[in-house]
């Protein structure tokens, strides 16, 4: 069984200023980031990069027109680095900011264009979910041959970038909901990955479950000791973030991913955010149709970190993640019924590289179910 055994290399520091003193930024670095990331912890230290801000070409998620705006300005010879500094978003671009522009953005995500990495990539991940500091997918919200939109995985080894730098000071500035998104964000990662039926590997289990006893022990402090207990384990809470990126660049993620994707294509919910929105019940639909096997290991896991019988983990689990973060029903984010079949259609005929981890076999009649429930 392949596995990719920590291709870039891993850092951790103690602030901004020591990074870019270690890595050594000058002028032919790009450095892609957020305006108020930059405001707050580089601008002060006056680096001679060129900094460019994703919201410059649009909200969100990454977008097709977006990135080919982003291209449109920057020369891909006027810079020989990238180095990534945000969230999900801002690694997917980053990504694709380090390799050869072989084609249009359409024509790289629909594979009529080779990947072929031209620059060094360096990813500093400024939120506790992503893992994509670690992976080898960038993910856009592209546009198929009727003009409809979905969002889609581009996969490949040289996406990877050379350097992770872990950066825990740089959390402290991320507000609570999207923290606690990115949060159970990495918790999906890891779960997901450890479930995998087909893809797991020695890695993937033992990177995935370190991730969740951390993650689990950081969410039950919170919730005893009030929101500010964050603070105290930002280390801990990136670190696993990164734990759990790893174990899914082995084993893949699976349905919850692949259910959320039409959502956060169509209503541009927040990635985290819409996988939170279906990992209950997606683990509930699991534990109703084989509750024995890896899933039976899993809430041995849950129920060892959180103190509570191993039949009641998932409840517990979904409780805790509630009790931090509210769920809300998918029609507050727009989610129609009509968006049901729809939605379906769009998970089986786009999201089929996720679709094939799924625990149980995630069928037409089972996604149907599950957005119908949680409408």
């Amino acid at each position: 069984m392949r596995e990719i055994l920590l291709k870039p290399t891993l850092n951790k520091f103690l602030d901004f200023s020591s990074f870019a003193e270690e890595f050594i930024l000058d002028e032919n670095d790009l450095v892609l980031t957020n305006e108020p990331i930059y405001q707050f912890f580089m601008e002060p230290l006056q680096l001679p990069c060129r900094f460019v801000f994703q919201e410059r070409y649009g909200a969100g998620e990454p977008s097709e027109e977006m990135i080919t705006d982003l291209f449109a300005d920057i020369d891909q010879d006027s810079y020989s680095r990238v180095i990534a500094v945000g969230g999900g978003a801002i690694m997917d671009i980053g990504k694709l900011l380090a390799i050869r522009r072989t084609g249009s953005v359409h024509a790289i995500f629909f594979k009529e264009a080779p990947v072929e990495r031209a620059k060094k990539l360096v990813a500093v991940p400024t939120t506790c979910g992503t893992g994509s500091e670690v992976t080898n997918i960038s993910v856009a919200i592209v546009r198929g041959q009727a003009g409809e939109t979905t969002k889609l995985g581009l996969v490949s080894d040289l996406l990877i970038p050379d350097d992770v730098c872990l950066i825990p000071d740089m959390l402290r500035t991320l507000p609570y909901r999207p923290f606690f998104s990115s949060v159970i964000d990495a918790l999906v990662h890891a779960v997901e990955s450890y479930l995998s039926p087909s893809r797991a590997t020695m890695t993937s289990e033992l990177f995935g479950v370190k991730a969740i006893e951390m993650i689990l022990e950081g969410l039950r402090r919170v919730s005893e000791n009030g929101s500010e207990a964050r603070l105290e384990y930002l280390d801990e809470f990136l670190t696993a973030s990164c734990y759990a990126g790893i174990a899914f660049l082995q084993a893949g993620c699976a349905s919850v991913h692949a259910l959320s994707f039409p959502l956060g294509g169509t209503y541009h919910v927040p990635h985290g955010e819409s996988n939170y929105l279906l990992f209950g019940k997606v683990l509930e639909k699991y534990d109703q149709i084989d509750p024995d096997g890896k899933l039976a290991e899993l809430k041995q896991l849950i129920g060892r970190v959180l103190d509570c019988p191993s039949e009641d983990a998932l409840e517990e689990m979904a409780v805790l993640e509630d009790k931090i973060l509210p769920l809300e029903p998918l029609h507050k984010y727009g989610f129609r019924p009509e968006d049901i079949e729809i939605f379906a259609d769009s998970v089986l005929e786009n999201q089929q590289r996720l679709v094939v981890n799924s625990y149980v076999p995630l069928t037409r009649e089972l996604i149907v179910e599950i957005y119908t429930e949680l409408l």
